[in-house]
């Protein structure tokens, strides 16, 4: 009886390493099979009808970039009123750089909206855009460039350079 029950015994331990060995190689077809994401996985968005609809729907004239280069990959675009009932503009996009950059606007007072949008933030001088002087802020990860627009304020903000800040902001309209 002793020789039954290691014959059995070694049937069973070949029983799970040939189950092993299926299970691993279903699993590696099924990597080298099924698509995964690989390189850049930043998706594009279109932000064309929604920077209509926020433009007509707002109580302040809305900016978005006219003339950027194609380089510019806008990410996120949303518009929405906040837990407080103010109007909020925003569309992000990721830089020729590779950095993140966003408009952000907002009926909001403006220490608000530069609390919301560059944490941190302290004064960093002036910078004079498209002939409109705006202020330039550093904050604790990201920096920005505020300017009043109407009944709102306007800060282009990220972790890109203030010079691509600018190129954003240069392009509003």
């Amino acid at each position: 009886m002793a020789g039954k029950s290691s014959t059995r015994g070694r049937q069973t331990v070949r029983d799970m390493i040939l189950s092993m060995l299926a299970v691993v190689g279903v699993a590696a077809g099924a990597y080298v099979f099924i698509p995964h994401a690989t390189g850049n996985t930043v998706r594009a968005v279109d932000y064309s009808s929604a920077l209509a609809s926020a433009k007509r729907a707002a109580p302040y004239p809305v900016l978005g970039p006219d003339g950027l280069a194609g380089d510019w990959k806008a990410t996120s675009v949303q518009y929405q009123k906040d837990q407080k009932g103010y109007a909020v503009w925003h569309l992000g996009f990721v830089t020729p750089s590779g950095q993140y950059a966003a408009v952000e606007q907002s009926n909001a007072g403006r220490d608000d909206v530069l609390a919301t949008t560059v944490p941190g933030a302290q004064a960093d001088g002036d910078a004079s855009v498209a002939g409109k002087d705006w202020k330039r802020y550093q904050g604790s990860h990201y920096r920005g460039l505020a300017v009043p627009t109407g009944t709102a304020t306007t800060v282009v903000t990220g972790t890109a350079s203030y010079q691509e800040l600018a190129q954003l902001a240069q392009a509003l309209k």
